[in-house]
């Protein structure tokens, strides 16, 4: 049975370690859905700040790491006297996710990265968004003839019409979600396919 497993990280890990409670060690989650599942490719669907970075939508379907490593080290270099102190630590904050990124791809994730956009709110703040639900439904699809299996870490509701042909065409669909962050009808739809991601804590936390 090939079975590949699609991580939707802004669902999954939304507000990182303070959301979850514990740091995940990420080549400890692969080396789990290689042991447990037999997963032979994982896809994984996230944002990515990228601060003024040539993102050309029509031409790329993830954003590169190395290109926008070496743009924002630019920035740093050439205007740094123009940037604040906030300005500075953010740039320097974004950095260390690309690096943790770039593990992520040495590990073996296939990485589809989306830039993160700002959404102004009806109060007049401004929400980040990187919106990658419709791009990993897409792939979902794309794939759909490569797998018999299919792990979905995500809680999202918005997941069930493709989660629902996914099964009606005979593949098996197992959610690996956060059970307090999963909708109730995901719930429903994955009935004994479900698993609550808290409970891999020893398994997966970052020593």
């Amino acid at each position: 049975m090939k079975t590949f497993a699609f991580i939707d990280a802004s669902n999954l890990f939304y507000g990182g370690e303070k959301s979850l409670g514990w740091k995940i060690d990420y080549k400890k989650l692969l080396e789990y859905l290689k042991e447990k599942y037999d997963v032979s490719k994982v896809f994984y669907f996230g944002g990515i700040e990228i601060h003024n970075f040539v993102y050309d939508y029509q031409k790329s379907e993830t954003v590169s790491l190395k290109e926008l490593e070496k743009h924002l080290n630019s920035l740093l270099k050439d205007k740094a006297k123009e940037l604040n102190e906030a300005e500075l630590i953010l740039i320097g904050r974004h950095l260390q996710r690309i690096r943790f990124y770039i593990r992520l791809d040495t590990f073996g994730y296939r990485l589809f990265l989306k830039p993160v956009k700002l959404y102004e709110q009806e109060d007049g703040s401004t929400k980040r968004k990187a919106n990658c639900d419709v791009d990993m439904a897409f792939h979902l699809m794309k794939e759909k003839g490569n797998f018999d299996r299919v792990i979905v870490l995500s809680g999202d509701g918005d997941f069930l019409p493709v989660l629902k042909y996914l099964k009606k065409e005979g593949r098996e669909v197992i959610i690996l979600g956060r059970g307090k962050r999963t909708a109730k009808e995901i719930r429903q739809f994955a009935g004994d396919n479900f698993r609550d991601f808290e409970y891999l804590k020893n398994r997966l936390k970052m020593e």
